[in-house]
């Protein structure tokens, strides 16, 4: 198998499980990568094209360890692919350098760039939806400053800066993904329910808390209202996939940020005119798609509450008990699995599914459940562990945000496993460590 070694120290890479494919080994080496980043490395096109043939033609099903390592290796290629063919001008193939970088160079543009980084990250999730496509944006967006780092004289803030290169990126990436809410259809064989299907939004990941907690601990002056509950809830970032590219990052400047109309006027290349009729439509898009009775955002009084409401749900789980997972549960319950198709609208019909995935007895039957507390997009959430019949460790199976109003479960979003390691936990639990955690 290849690609299994970092691309800075050679060291072997964690094993992430399934979803993408790790390329550093740290947050160390990715930033050391980026600090001595050539803007004249990126392979030719014709080379990576040649590297994604031999993959597909050495490409094998069996084992399914070496398949799933070997598939994840061809999409990082294909990706690469991608982003050359972004990066092109008319005429060339790939860009190159206009001058060799000196030290002094790479010194200067690291100390500028990385105390904005995770902010470029948490303003791409916003605007994407998607932590994965987040982290490839910033990355975009800090090779486009390298380049650009001539043009920087410093007449605005580093992060403003920053932040109209990434929204450039983001918007381009949206356009060319061409992303937009549909609804989810009926699965056969799977009874989800006889309420309307909800939104389905397979691209949205969720944001660790973890992360915006460090927003604020490591920035001496945090925009506190960009990692605020209000802004971070999913109801909140799945209405804001309803917006126009465009529209999305005004609104985000304006009433996320808190950004002056002229400044945001001038990071959108917009009349103030222009802006401020384009935060209209999206205000008002915002008010169609988002809950009429909206939560109290305020953290403190709730989080008793959800504490009880999270440790009764693991124990449910944990116990295979119905009734228990009935309780908690509001009559309208949604649950949405991005980027999977399944879906559950209404208590009846998730209680039916659950019946069968506990049920030892029964077909269905999926395994012993175990399940670490998390908090995600300023939301309690829990990562899910199973322990398959036959097997002798609990793997990461997905991560569930919970959104409770009035003491009751009124929303799970199920994500996937490879979700797990952004939250800093392991992608295996051993049978002990699990019976004796958690209860």
């Amino acid at each position: 198998m290849s690609g299994r070694n970092c691309q800075v120290c050679a060291a072997p890479l964690p094993d992430r499980g399934r979803g993408r494919t790790s390329v550093y080994c740290s947050a160390a080496c990715r930033q050391r990568a980026y600090r001595h980043r050539r803007t004249a490395i990126d392979p030719p096109a014709a080379e990576v094209l040649a590297d994604i043939e031999r993959r597909v033609k050495t490409l094998a099903l069996q084992p399914p360890d070496a398949f799933r390592s070997d598939a994840e290796a061809l999409a990082a290629a294909v990706r690469k692919l991608r982003r050359l063919a972004h990066n092109v001008t008319p005429g060339a193939v790939t860009k190159t350098a206009e001058r060799p970088p000196d030290s002094d160079d790479e010194v200067d543009f690291a100390a500028l760039v990385e105390p904005h980084r995770k902010w470029l990250h948490l303003h791409c999730y916003r605007m994407v939806g998607s932590y994965d496509d987040a982290e490839d944006l910033v990355q975009e967006t800090l090779l486009k400053a390298w380049r650009d780092r001539s043009g920087f004289e410093g007449r605005a803030a580093p992060r403003t800066w920053l932040y109209r290169i990434a929204t450039n990126a983001c918007i381009d990436h949206l356009r060319r993904t061409g992303r937009r809410p549909r609804r989810y259809e009926p699965v056969p064989g799977i009874e989800s329910g006889s309420s309307e299907p909800p939104d389905r939004l397979p691209w949205l990941q969720p944001y660790p808390d973890r992360l915006l907690d460090e927003l604020s601990a490591d920035d001496e002056q945090p925009e506190t209202a960009a990692e605020s509950r209000e802004t971070m809830e999913l109801v909140f970032l799945a209405a804001l996939q309803h917006l126009p590219p465009r529209q999305r990052a005004v609104l985000i400047f304006r009433d996320v940020l808190g950004r002056p109309v002229e400044e945001a006027a001038t990071l959108m290349d917009m009349s103030v005119a222009a802006s401020n009729s384009a935060l209209q439509r999206a205000r008002q898009t915002l008010r169609e798609r988002l809950p009429q009775r909206r939560m109290d955002w305020a953290v403190g009084e709730h989080s008793q509450q959800e504490h009880d409401i999270v440790r009764r749900y693991m124990v449910a789980a944990e116990r295979a008990d119905v009734s228990m997972m009935a309780d908690l549960l509001g009559a309208d319950v949604v649950v949405t699995m991005p980027p999977n198709p399944m879906w559950f609208a209404g208590r009846d019909a998730l209680l039916q599914q659950l019946g069968r995935v506990f049920d030892p007895a029964s077909p269905g039957y999926f395994g012993r459940w175990r399940h670490l507390p998390v908090r995600a997009n300023r939301q309690p959430a829990v990562a899910g562990y199973v322990q398959r019949p036959g097997t002798s460790v609990y793997r990461a199976q997905m991560v569930d945000v919970l959104r409770i109003e009035a003491g009751r479960i009124v929303e799970i979003t199920t994500f996937e496993a490879h979700l797990v390691a952004a939250f800093g936990l392991p992608l295996r639990l051993p049978v002990e460590h699990a019976a004796d955690g958690h209860r």
